[in-house]
């Protein structure tokens, strides 16, 4: 296939600023894209990696600086501007319609007048084959796993003749063997004289594909570093300003079980005729850290609602230290001991226009300790909102603050902060790191290990395999509502859980 990019050698980001209200997201940005190479985009939540980006691809404008290709200042004032200039971008929540086929997703606003639906679907087929996409032109993007959804993010990028492809965070969602095979593809689109910048905090994805690494922090660049000079110890010491202690997690020792902690036994759930659980069965001990590896949308947050009384089993029984939760409200649920970090914060975490104290209260406002007779105790309430935001690291200029002004990483801290207050016995954590910095993460890390060396039981989902095998007892994989095994981790490498994620069972494993 021809390339007909435009011919671009280099594209330089000059003295970059934007301010969003009282929050300096990027100041003074610069740095360089060359053709040919892998850029990698880095920095905690917040930097203003994404910000810088989307300046370039012209979903914002700068309030002051230039964007310059090779050494000319061009104008970037939307995504149509970008492309002109073979700049694409692949964002984290995908733009396609669920109801349209592959081909008219990709050729959506590309294609006018009357349309020759074969012949654009060749065009189609001819990118993807050549990038070893396998994509089905004619099939419902509905129908499609959320790994085949992102290949046709990327062939509708590449089908507008891009010559750079800025990917924000593309492995999040993806089994390991579809990261792999995402790697692969980044690294021959940069050899065929392409461009890619790379935002991703997984630093293993970083050292493995990038020529070069952008280091950001709080909105400056700190560093520029050929990859040949780069290491993981280096890159976290830029990113956070210091260096992370390790983790100390403890052994658990299974055979001293007794009958606290948690218990599911045949747990079904269906929805419209589909077995959205299908007859699931594990016990985690008090104590125990349960990890729960998958793709998200297998049955994960279903599993956590149903646990935490936001739905009902249709089939089966659960137990909390011995006490049955079927026909229990969420209340009386909260009333056992049960914390729960759901996956979407917006939806079902936090009330956007409250602040923070209101929040931290909202949960748990029948608790007597709250109240001085009829009246809130604002003082305790005012008192533990700032030694939640001391203690979990959350940057806000007080706790009188509206949760909807707080970045996304600094809003999970809250809610985090919140259930841990509530997670006597059961801590349920959905994807409870997703979108934090690494110092951050970090320390989520440690207090999930503390809360277990507590005796908490806990349910860790999470789709990062490296935080999965870090924290857990036993790891459970999901796969269309099924759990296709349990095992200790030693039992389990990056390859048998990517297996298993798509639905194959290793035939070495056996349960423990």
């Amino acid at each position: 296939m021809t390339d007909i990019s435009p011919g671009w050698s280099q594209i330089d980001l000059c003295q970059i600023s934007k301010r969003f209200a009282r929050v300096q997201a990027n100041e003074e940005v610069s740095f360089s894209i060359h053709r040919g190479e892998v850029l990698a985009l880095l920095g905690e939540n917040g930097a203003g990696k994404s910000t810088i980006m989307k300046i370039l691809y012209g979903l914002y404008q700068a309030d002051s600086g230039e964007i310059k290709i090779d050494g000319q200042t061009v104008a970037v004032n939307g995504p149509a501007d970008a492309l002109k200039y073979g700049i694409g971008m692949i964002q984290q929540h995908f733009s396609l319609v669920p109801a349209h086929t592959v081909t008219e997703n990709i050729i959506l606003g590309k294609v006018r007048g009357k349309i020759d639906f074969r012949a654009q679907a060749a065009k189609i087929k001819e990118i993807s084959d050549r990038y070893g996409f396998p994509l089905e032109p004619a099939a419902k993007v509905e129908d499609l796993d959320v790994g085949i959804q992102q290949k046709v993010e990327i062939v509708k990028a590449l089908f507008s003749h891009t010559s750079l492809l800025i990917m924000d965070e593309p492995t999040a969602v993806l089994t390991p063997q579809e990261a792999d095979q995402l790697l692969v593809f980044i690294r021959q689109y940069a050899k065929d004289g392409n461009a890619v910048v790379l935002i991703t905090h997984k630093l293993r994805e970083v050292l493995d594909v990038a020529d070069r690494i952008v280091v950001m922090r709080n909105g400056k660049v700190w560093g520029d570093i050929p990859r040949a000079e780069a290491d993981e110890v280096k890159l976290s010491q830029i990113m956070i300003g210091h260096e992370l202690s390790a983790l100390q997690k403890r052994h658990f020792d299974r055979g001293t079980s007794t009958d606290s902690g948690l218990v599911l036994e045949n747990v079904t759930l269906r929805h419209q005729n589909l077995c959205v659980l299908d007859h699931i069965n594990f016990k985690i001990n008090a104590g125990e850290i349960l990890g729960i590896a998958g793709v998200s949308g297998n049955g994960q947050e279903e599993l956590c609602e149903l646990i935490c009384g936001l739905r009902s089993a249709d089939e089966g029984d659960i137990f909390l230290n011995g006490v049955p939760l079927n026909g229990m409200s969420l209340r009386e649920r909260m009333h056992q001991g049960i914390g729960y970090v759901p996956v979407d914060r917006y939806r079902d975490a936090l009330v956007m226009p409250m602040n923070l104290m209101e929040n931290l209260y909202l949960k748990s406002s029948f608790d007597p300790a709250w109240h001085n007779g009829p009246f809130i105790n604002q003082k305790l309430l005012t008192s533990e909102s700032q030694k939640a935001i001391l203690d979990y690291q959350v940057k806000t200029p007080g706790p009188e603050i509206r949760a909807g002004s707080l970045s996304g990483g600094n809003q999970q801290k809250w809610v985090l902060a919140r259930e841990m207050r509530l997670a006597h016995h059961l801590l349920v954590l959905n994807q409870p790191t997703r979108g934090l910095d690494l110092g951050a993460i970090h320390y989520i890390q440690e207090q999930i290990l503390d809360a277990a060396a507590r005796g908490i039981a806990i349910l860790l989902i999470s789709t990062e395999l490296s935080e999965i095998f870090k924290l857990s007892d036993r790891i459970g994989i999901m796969y269309k509502g099924k759990i296709m095994g349990v095992f200790t981790p030693d039992r389990l490498n990056t390859e048998s859980v990517g297996l298993m994620m798509a639905g194959i069972m290793p035939a070495d494993l056996k349960e423990v």
